[in-house]
């Protein structure tokens, strides 16, 4: 990095997690942070080998360092006992690398990748770990045991969380910066889209989400006589909803297909998206909320149902309490249902309007400074800009 504002000594920061994209933006945003204090960094970043975070690691110039990993599950299961027996491997193998990296301070963001490296860190460096959620996780409890401080994402976690250890912050989620950079026009023109009709985007997040295709499958094409809609299905892999949505927009009338737009994945787009849109239909994913948040936006949410610990629909409560969101339960949200309150939403700006700054009201849009402070005083260093009030 250019410059330091740290007496020229740099950061060597090893940083643990992944699996999703959940444990690994908040990874990312931070080491942004980081950049745009110019602060100089080594960093290392030590997870699995068919995690997204190695991609992530490598698009963002960061070292990588592969360690076997294995999911822990609160049920039995056979590949728990498999998963298992590579924990102390994947142990071994991050213990080494640390001790050649010589970290320090380390940053877990979660998830089971997470673990073998916080357990192996102990001892070599002082430990900040992550939890994104509403729920504190298996691994985050785990992690927990052996990270010094334990950063929570919202005020309604913090109670639990002290309950499992002695230094809790509540830090928020952190997003990244250029999620805020959209341009509206610019969206339109990428989808075709006209300034003249509301847009809903539709997400089921990266893998897509079929119990949420199937329901507005069922609305269109009468939804678009009065919006236009981005929908996010999913990769052929996950599923097969977007050959068939795309086969059946082509028997509409054409004003009508250009007023609808199902693609796999919306990804450099996304800032865009953001600022174009009317309103989100989406599930409650950590990173989902937290973003929806940030950039207040309406939304109405479907929790993903049997996710651990029920996480989606605590995470949707933060919002939804607030009357930042309209929560609605994936057994509740019949076609019918959704029809009602999406048109409702759509010819209300001003209900709109309410909901958006609701959601605002309960963002921590400081979220990735507030992590780096802490990493830079576990490191032993204290930050120019601001100290965080633990």
């Amino acid at each position: 990095m250019a410059g330091t504002s740290n007496g020229g000594k740099a950061i060597r920061l090893a940083i643990a997690g992944g699996g999703t994209g959940g444990h690994v933006l908040p990874a990312m945003a931070t080491v942004e942070e980081l950049r745009r204090r110019s602060l100089a960094a080594n960093l290392l970043w030590i997870g699995s080998e068919s995690g997204i975070e190695r991609e992530a690691a490598a698009g963002t110039g960061i070292p990588f360092q592969t360690i076997q990993t294995g999911k822990l599950r609160r049920y039995f299961s056979l590949q728990t006992v498999t998963d298992a027996a590579r924990l102390p491997i994947g142990v071994a193998q991050a213990r080494r690398f640390l001790a050649s990296f010589r970290p320090d301070v380390v940053f877990s963001t979660g998830g089971f990748v997470s673990v073998p490296s916080v357990i192996a860190a102990k001892g070599i460096a002082p430990i900040l770990t992550h939890e994104q959620t509403a729920v504190l996780g298996l691994a985050t409890r785990i992690d927990a045991r052996f990270a010094d401080v334990l950063a929570v994402s919202w005020d309604q976690t913090a109670a639990a969380a002290a309950a499992i250890h002695r230094r809790v912050v509540v830090t928020g989620n952190p997003v990244r910066a250029f999620l805020d950079q959209g341009d509206a026009g610019r969206a339109r023109a990428a989808f075709g889209f006209s300034a003249d009709l509301p847009l809903l985007y539709v997400t089921g997040g990266a893998r897509g989400a079929s119990p949420l295709n199937t329901r507005l499958e069922r609305l269109l094409p009468g939804l678009l006589e009065r919006c236009q809609v981005l929908h996010q299905t999913g990769p052929g892999s996950a599923n097969a909803d977007l050959a068939r949505l795309s086969e059946r927009r082509l028997n509409w009338p054409s004003h009508l297909q250009d007023r609808y737009r199902p693609v796999e994945f919306v990804g450099d787009e996304l800032p865009d998206v953001y600022a174009a849109s009317d309103l989100i239909l989406g599930r409650a994913g950590a990173g989902t909320v937290a973003e929806l948040a940030v950039l207040g936006k309406p939304a109405i949410l479907i929790p993903l149902p049997g996710a651990g610990g029920d996480e989606q629909t605590r995470n949707a409560r933060i919002l939804a309490d607030v009357d930042g969101a309209v929560l609605i339960r994936q057994e509740q949200a019949t076609p019918e249902r959704l029809a009602e309150v999406v048109e409702a939403l759509l010819a209300d700006p001003e209900r709109r309007r309410r909901i958006a700054a609701n959601a605002r009201s309960v963002a921590k849009s400081d979220a990735a400074a507030r992590l780096a402070d802490v990493l830079l005083e576990l490191a032993g260093e204290r930050p120019r800009e601001r100290r965080i009030t633990h």
